[in-house]
């Protein structure tokens, strides 16, 4: 999302670097030409103003002029400034707090125990519908019970395509307890349910009540916020069963429109916490940076994908670094831990440092690094690798190519690629309806990673570092991570962040 403008910052950091002295004059050019990359991504311009002000107080009081390093005291400046404007939630341990259960006392609806009620709301087409599955997917997994309730009845289809949502978490988070109520006969044509919804809702709360369930999320009806009796629905909904959170759920894709509904909605309803749906689109991000400031309610989630678990917590500190060219190194484990388990991840490093890993182990890898998400979004979760990937071309589709080689494998050849000759080549190429060059190259890389891997594994200083130059040389980022073309070459002896790097290098792939 935020490509155009970390390529505005990093423009601006890489200026300062180059100089040897600065002045007051060079720090002014600097903060305006970070005024122009937050104008360029689509920052309300009330927004930017308050930003690039700030900054440039900083700057001069903290004499970046007489820094050594300009351009890091600048991305130190900017990274503060930029959590603050993207505000961040902080519970009492100091960690972020997206959500948070009800009390055990205080019941809703005066029946107790009272289950955690949360209210979605948004403009039609924001996507509010398959957010609700995807929360209810993000508490299953934490352990909660969950109760999706159909209460949009003015959309056609809706009540159907939320209980396809509860089926599809159902099926996808493997135990998940999520209930589904809907009152299909309530459903109407548009306009004419205003004030039933309400009803439903409190069935749909004193249901759960009974079934034990501890969170309740209502899927309220899109709408614009011009139309007055449905936002006097939603106000209504908010009176009479005083939900614990109201998260508004925005689309990214729509800019400062996006902002100015937010607002809206928060007027009337004073909602706990914004989703950004589409967070992983081509948009220039201004809605992001402008939503907490001009509304007041932070930024809880964001979507990430298509699939029922692509949501993630907000976390305003790493989305900062993200847009700095700092990288988000503890997101990028996170999405891992979810894929691979402590003791799968322990195997495979037993199989590594023997050189025992197979094609097998390998095809699982792929298939976790491809849940994962895009190529793009995690390698640009990399220090010091994002600004680098704005002409790179990556074909996430050379995942299911490679898939498909492998598949075309036998067991034995699985397990010990060494067997395959050029008459198991050639019928392996053939299943694949591959080239057999493709066939002969990720046996070649294979073998290389198994053996280097082994190697390293009983290495430590010089010897490690001479390995891992010889793995680059064997190919590199463009070879070890299939799809990926057009990487430049890096040297990595730092970056203008600050963070050391190992020697080494990418190679572009040919």
């Amino acid at each position: 999302m935020f490509d155009r403008l970390s390529q505005g910052f990093n423009n601006v950091f890489r200026k300062l670097s180059g100089k040897g002295t600065i002045t007051e004059a060079n720090v002014r050019d600097a903060v305006a030409d970070v005024r122009t990359a937050l104008l360029e991504a689509d920052v309300a311009l009330d927004v930017v103003n308050a930003f690039t002000q700030n900054v440039l107080e900083d700057a001069i009081g903290q004499q970046v002029t007489k820094s050594l390093k300009p351009g890091q005291e600048m991305i130190g400046i900017c990274h503060r400034r930029l959590v603050q404007l993207l505000g961040g939630e902080l519970s009492p341990d100091g960690q972020p707090q997206p959500f948070k259960p009800a009390p055990p006392e205080g019941a809703i609806m005066r029946v107790s125990p009272a289950p955690t009620i949360v209210m979605m709301c948004g403009l039609q087409g924001s996507g509010k519908t398959t957010t609700c599955g995807k929360l209810a997917a993000y508490l299953s997994r934490r352990g909660r019970s969950v109760m999706l309730v159909a209460a949009d009845l003015q959309r056609p289809a809706a009540v159907e395509q939320l209980e396809i949502v509860a089926a599809t978490v159902r099926e996808q988070v493997k135990g998940a307890p999520v209930h589904f109520y809907a009152e299909p006969e309530k459903t109407a044509a548009y306009g004419k349910a205003v004030g039933v919804a309400v009803q439903v809702c409190q069935r749909g709360v004193l249901k759960a009540q009974q079934l034990g369930v501890d969170t309740v999320i209502l899927d309220t009806a899109g709408r614009l916020h011009i139309n007055d009796d449905l936002m006097g629905e939603l106000a209504s909904v908010n009176k009479t069963l005083r939900p614990h959170q109201i998260f508004l759920v925005v689309d990214a894709m729509t800019g400062q429109d996006a902002v100015r509904s937010a607002k809206a909605f928060h007027q009337k309803l004073e909602v706990d916490g914004i989703i950004l749906t589409k967070f992983d689109s081509d948009t220039r991000g201004g809605a992001a940076l402008s939503v907490k400031q001009i509304t007041g309610a932070p930024i809880k989630f964001v979507g990430v994908g298509e699939k029922i678990d692509a949501l993630e917590e907000f976390h305003a500190e790493r989305m900062a670094g993200r847009i700095l060219g700092m990288g988000d190194v503890v997101s990028l484990v996170e999405r891992a831990q979810r894929e691979v388990t402590e003791e799968e991840a322990q195997k495979l490093e037993d199989k590594m440092a023997k050189g025992e890993m197979t094609m097998e182990d390998f095809l699982g890898q792929l298939r976790a690094l491809r849940r994962m998400g895009s190529l793009k979004s995690l390698l640009g979760m990399l220090p010091g690798v994002g600004p680098m990937l704005k002409d790179v071309s990556i074909d996430d589709g050379q995942i299911g190519r490679v898939e498909a080689l492998i598949h075309s494998m036998t067991p034995d050849e699985r397990t010990k690629p060494s067997l395959i000759n050029p008459g198991r080549r050639r019928r392996i190429a053939s299943g694949a309806a591959a080239k057999q060059e493709e066939v002969a190259q990720l046996v070649k890389q294979f073998e290389t990673i198994n053996r280097l891997t082994k190697e390293m594994a009983g290495m430590s200083g010089a010897s490690k570092i001479k390995a891992v130059k010889e793995l680059g040389a064997a190919g590199g980022l463009g070879s070890l991570v299939p799809g990926v073309q057009g990487m430049p070459n890096m040297r990595m002896k730092g970056s203008t962040t600050g963070g050391a790097a190992p020697k080494g290098r990418f190679k572009k792939r040919r």
